[in-house]
């Protein structure tokens, strides 16, 4: 079963005040318990501004803190499924929280609120698999080479950056980018 196949009038969109990184570890999908892989997480921009000793004003949120994704309208009747589809995913610790999704006019210029109530899981740093900031060298070495049972840690890793350079090609992702340069660098050296 895919999560798609539970769900309805995907809407694409942005939330504010979010950054994405790979700052979970993952001992079930994309790593095992003695070598666990990363995840990518939401977290909040403060609180990664702080983690990784950005100075910022106290909750202070910069221009490129935001993430692109796709939000899923759900069935009412199919919610619990979803949530049980979920529960696999988020084991590790993650909060969910409630947040607006924004989407732009088709010239780019106007924003606007594409769902009001949208769900989303951030991790914390108080969560038990959170990892927090690491330089990208060191993350692109895990990746590079850890697996799970869902596969290698680098394929989740291409697989992201291709899907957010496909859907957003107007969407600046610096962090993810680089990483993923750097796990394909290292894959060139270890062929």
């Amino acid at each position: 079963m895919q999560l798609y196949e539970l769900t309805e009038s995907p809407e694409s969109g942005y939330v504010k005040g979010v950054v994405r990184r790979f700052a979970q570890s993952s001992n079930d999908h994309r790593g095992t318990p003695e070598l666990p892989g990363r995840v990518v997480t939401v977290v909040e921009a403060p609180v990664w501004h702080r983690l990784e000793g950005k100075e910022t004003e106290d909750g202070q949120v910069l221009a490129d803190d935001y993430v692109w994704g796709v939000a899923y309208r759900i069935d009412p009747e199919k919610e619990p499924k979803v949530q049980a589809y979920m529960g696999e995913y988020i084991l590790n610790g993650y909060t969910c929280h409630h947040v607006p999704v924004y989407g732009l006019s088709a010239d780019g210029k106007q924003e606007h609120i594409v769902v009001q109530d949208s769900t989303i899981w951030i991790g914390k740093p108080d969560d038990p698999a959170f990892v927090g900031y690491e330089p990208l060298d060191k993350i692109a070495q895990t990746i590079a080479v850890r697996s799970g049972p869902s596969g290698p840690n680098k394929e989740y890793l291409y697989k992201l950056a291709e899907s957010v350079k496909n859907l957003y090609p107007h969407v600046r992702d610096d962090y993810l980018f680089a990483l993923e340069n750097k796990v394909r660098t290292l894959d060139l050296v270890q062929a």
